[in-house]
């Protein structure tokens, strides 16, 4: 007997029908799979954390762990977290500033002043490994330490 689409599940994103039903789960976060269309998809799938094995948390902690050290490799022994996937996180963040903003207030419980903080190193961090500085120590305080 086949599946019947539950009102509970999310419309598809790709196409946006509703005859979507469960389809397992990976990693502990359920599945589903669109009848018309016959793509799968998970609950991440088109917001900033798609195809990240981190929380939302732990991205956020890691980047404020980057903004107060001062130096992505400081972050990388601090947190367990590779340069390069920290590197992408920041380039992620840009895209995605609005959701990642209320994260940071909801979740974190950041203040107004640490989240433009947080956004200004953003950006200066991205423009600095786009010129490949990213790697000096302290170059994110714009000194040497």
């Amino acid at each position: 007997m086949a599946r019947k689409p539950s009102p509970d599940n999310p419309p598809c994103p790709r196409c946006g029908a509703t005859r979507v039903v469960k389809n397992g789960s990976k990693d502990g976060r359920p599945r589903w799979v669109c009848r018309v269309c016959k793509r799968s998809f998970g609950p991440t799938f088109g917001t900033p954390m798609y195809r990240l094995r981190s929380t939302p948390a732990e991205v956020a902690r890691t980047l404020l762990v980057v903004m107060h050290q001062g130096s992505l490799s400081a972050a990388e022994e601090l947190t367990g977290h590779k340069y390069e996937t920290i590197g992408r996180w920041l380039r992620l963040v840009g895209v995605y500033a609005n959701q990642i903003t209320d994260a940071l207030v909801r979740e974190l419980h950041l203040t107004e002043a640490e989240v433009d903080a947080f956004w200004s190193f953003v950006k200066k961090s991205v423009q600095q490994m786009e010129m490949g500085k990213a790697r000096r120590r302290g170059w994110a305080r714009g000194g040497d330490v």
